[in-house]
């Protein structure tokens, strides 16, 4: 099935966040998105799958070649830069809310790694992801569970979806506040760093 112009894979939202903010090539790129990679912590790529997001990315208008450079082992490497389509699409994005609690974990950390990166400001995206997630957690909290002898699964299920979306407003009441407060840009990314680095999932 073919995807709409901005429908990205989240591989392919990481590429053009990085080229938005500043040119770059793509082995820079792929190195930025190993799994020690400052983006890749969060969301990493094999060098073969990033190559091929900045291909699709370059297919769809987001990304340019602006020029070359010499390459280390000999040869020359593309710069690549975002295009105006490029950075409003990654605007757009970044200012969507996360819609399903499955996807907190990957998304919502990607798009406050990557605003941080371009310096855009998510403080009002966050406020209408934690009334999302609130309103998905009083829907979770009143659901019945089955009596016993029932089916466990469901229940399972359902208690890990309570769960994680208990852990999930911990984590925006912590984000937030970071976010909406009256700080300079750099004042602003420090406290954003810090409260993904303290309250990053390892699951």
């Amino acid at each position: 099935m073919s995807r709409s112009p901005e429908q990205l894979l989240l591989g392919e939202w990481a590429c053009l966040g990085i080229l938005c903010a500043g040119d770059s090539h793509g082995f820079a790129i792929a190195a930025r998105l190993k799994p020690e990679g400052d983006i890749g912590r969060v969301w990493a790529l094999s060098r073969a799958l990033t190559y091929r997001a900045l291909d699709q990315l370059t297919a769809r208008g987001y990304v340019v070649a602006v020029g070359e450079e010499p390459g280390k082992a000999g040869g020359a490497r593309t710069i690549l830069s975002a295009s105006p389509a490029g950075h409003l699409q990654l605007s757009a994005w970044l200012g969507t809310p996360v819609e399903h609690l499955r996807d907190l974990r990957s998304e919502l950390l990607l798009k406050l790694v990557l605003a941080d990166l371009c310096r855009v400001d998510v403080s009002d995206m966050l406020q209408r992801q934690r009334a999302h997630i609130a309103r998905l957690a009083d829907v979770l909290a009143t659901s019945p569970t089955s009596e016993s002898g029932g089916d466990t699964s469901a229940d399972v299920v359902r208690l890990w979806r309570r769960e994680l979306s208990q852990a999930a407003l911990r984590f925006l009441d912590a984000v937030v506040p970071a976010a909406s407060a009256e700080r300079s840009p750099a004042e602003l990314s420090s406290a954003i760093q810090e409260v993904v680095r303290r309250t990053t999932p390892t699951w």
